[in-house]
């Protein structure tokens, strides 16, 4: 059996065995309560820590060779910002579309206020802690200067992504103007070190469907379908318009921009779309992007090592829609009216936001936190959504992906370095660990 057709059984089965257990047993009973804590949770756990565990290096070594693969300095600067121009790009589509859909049926309006302020005295504790989030991840003029990174060890412990991706591209330029014999080596290093992560991705990999069977579980199995009748407007509406988005935006973009057939490039990245949609993490998500984009699509391992780490930071469509669907969503519940001006500026700041939301599960609700500030809302509001945020979660970050794969393809083809008749056997088999 296909790993991602492993994956996707033990994402049924996890979802399916924790809605049972809400339902029979109830999500405080001490046998769903210690099989998540003893079993399933540990296991998802291993899981994602094996991903993370390599995401920094990964990153590093990608980006470094992604630069020196090019060669040219001036090359890297116009793909750097042909895959920047495209990532704002889609971004922008997503957040236009979501804001559409939540102007046209206002779920807000729906949610009383007796369901609005008992999920707020539910949920009143992880409120506070994504406040004090929002309030710690101000975007500013530093953050901007903080790409920049003092020491870049300090970065891959503090999981600063943009301070590596900085270094990996200062440090591939380099490697570009030193003595030739000298960048060979420098070249063979790193290539050896991505070789050394992508064999520990393989090892993860292995325990993927058991580890993605646990995370699953862990959330059904404490949530069931209680939370999803009071905001199940708000949850159709976002799941919606991520499916309108990866389905037409993204299918115009990849016939026309990519010219392929939209059905097999989703059928191409199927395995990556379910590693991020059960991880609800792009940096988690990342080596599989790589490997899916290198071996199943046919992409350069210099264009591969240049986008996906960029796109894991910085292309944000699921996102985008997201932040602006709940910001909206939020002010009709608590009965902000937003004029167009208003809802402009929305657009905005969630395309601007979504570039600095961390790549991990939840990493955009404390921006959405500093989103309602600007409107009045009161901050506590985002314990309305925190119940559900675990499915949306999932759902934005496989579209997140989905725009790292699409911004792949494009930039390898604008680049002449690809093209669809470049395309590999999709039945192939993959290598052997450690090939």
């Amino acid at each position: 059996m296909p790993l991602h057709s492993k994956i996707l059984l033990g994402l049924a089965l996890g979802a399916a065995l924790g809605v049972a257990a809400n339902l029979g047993l109830g999500p405080d009973h001490w046998l769903v309560v210690g099989l998540d804590r003893y079993l399933a949770g540990p296991l998802g756990q291993v899981f994602l820590r094996m991903l993370s565990m390599v995401v920094m290096p990964l990153v590093f070594a990608s980006i470094a060779l992604g630069v020196a693969g090019v060669g040219d300095v001036r090359r890297v600067g116009r793909m750097g910002a042909k895959t920047l121009a495209y990532f704002l790009g889609t971004t922008a589509l997503a957040t236009g579309l979501g804001l559409v859909l939540v102007r046209l049926v206002e779920p807000g309006a729906h949610i009383s206020a007796a369901v609005r302020d008992k999920l707020l005295r539910d949920y009143a504790g992880g409120a506070s802690a994504k406040i004090d989030a929002a309030q710690a991840s101000d975007f500013g003029i530093d953050t901007l200067v903080g790409i920049v990174t003092r020491n870049p060890i300090k970065s891959a412990v503090d999981g600063d992504m943009l301070g590596i991706i900085f270094f990996g591209l200062v440090f591939g330029a380099a490697v570009t103007m030193i003595r030739a014999d000298r960048g060979r080596a420098m070249i063979t290093w790193l290539e050896a070190l991505a070789d050394v992560v992508t064999t520990i991705i393989d090892m993860a990999m292995r325990i993927a469907p058991y580890g993605v069977a646990g995370l699953i579980f862990g959330v059904t199995a404490r949530f069931g379908f209680a939370l999803l009748a009071p905001l199940g407007l708000y949850v159709g509406l976002v799941l919606s318009a991520l499916v309108l988005h990866a389905v037409l935006t993204m299918s115009l973009l990849i016939r026309a921009l990519i010219g392929m057939s939209p059905l097999d490039f989703f059928r191409r990245i199927r395995g990556a779309l379910v590693t991020a949609f059960s991880t609800s993490s792009s940096s988690a998500a990342l080596p599989t992007n790589i490997r899916v984009g290198e071996q199943n699509l046919g992409i350069p391992a210099s264009v591969c090592g240049f986008v996906y780490p960029l796109g894991a930071t910085m292309c944000m469509n699921g996102t985008a829609l997201f932040e602006g669907i709940t910001v909206i969503f939020l002010c009709q519940v608590f009965g902000v009216t937003l004029d167009v001006g208003q809802m402009a500026v929305v657009m905005g700041m969630a395309v601007l936001t979504s570039v600095g939301a961390a790549a991990v599960p939840g990493g955009s609700i404390p921006l959405v936190v500093g989103m309602l500030a600007m409107f009045g809302v009161p901050p506590e509001g985002i314990a309305v959504i925190l119940g559900v945020d675990r499915i949306l979660d999932m759902s934005r970050t496989a579209v997140n992906v989905l725009g790292d794969h699409t911004a792949a393809a494009f930039i390898a083809r604008s680049e002449g370095l690809w093209h669809p008749r470049m395309l590999p056997p999709v039945d192939a088999p993959p290598p052997e660990l450690g090939a």
